[in-house]
């Protein structure tokens, strides 16, 4: 493990290599942010947003938390979504899980987890909505994949029933939202192709915030 006072060797040999390319670097980086993307993640230490992406500082904004979940009463995913959409005006936004998350294996346990018992429902509530198909399916890591798959996908619904998100779409047709899977073993991040659009479309009926038909 790196020390505490290698930490910041280590970025003084950042700051370097960023001026030896560009000396005003960071003037240019302080200046504003015009993200494209809003990527929403695990907290997981195995799991860095823009490493993977290959995306450099001022391209992504970020939001992790355990299991890369988006509950409509954490007024801190929803304040970044917010922000993200309407003062960014990100194109995109990313919900990413990966394989071997710890929140989603706790949550698959029946383990009496303390205060991440509420929290982990959460995961537990998207295996009761998707029990049939998951049952199917051998116990242990096969299982264990496709609901960190679900999850994935169903916090991804939970970003598209937002008012902020619905509302720049119906004026600029963006952001679109996404959902990722990293594979820790491979490092390679798998794309599970949501039909953003045709997901708005079917739970406008509930969900719509707009007050009109997004597809008129």
């Amino acid at each position: 493990m790196v020390t505490y006072e290698q930490i910041f060797r280590n970025n003084l040999d950042w700051v370097e290599r960023h001026k030896e390319k560009d000396k005003d670097f960071f003037e240019k980086l302080a200046s504003d942010q015009q993200p494209g993307y809003l990527y929403i993640g695990c907290s997981d230490s195995r799991v860095t947003a823009e490493e993977m992406m290959g995306a450099s500082p001022g391209e992504v904004f970020v939001h992790r938390n355990i299991a890369n979940l988006v509950n409509s009463i954490d007024l801190n995913v929803m304040s970044v979504i917010n922000y993200a959409v309407r003062h960014l005006n990100v194109k995109h936004i990313i919900v990413c899980g990966h394989y071997n998350c710890g929140g989603v294996k706790a949550a698959m346990e029946p383990k009496d987890l303390g205060i991440l018992n509420p929290w982990l429902r959460n995961i537990r509530d998207v295996y009761r909505m998707h029990k049939d198909e998951l049952d199917a399916l051998p116990e242990g890591k096969e299982r264990y994949d496709r609901l960190v798959e679900l999850n994935v996908q169903e916090q991804a619904i939970n970003v598209i029933k937002t008012a902020a998100v619905q509302l720049s779409y119906s004026e600029n047709k963006f952001p679109v939202v996404h959902g990722w899977v990293f594979d820790i073993h491979s490092g390679m991040l798998k794309d599970l192709q949501l039909d953003f659009e045709k997901i708005l479309k079917d739970i406008q009926g509930i969900y719509n915030l707009t007050g009109k038909d997004l597809f008129m």
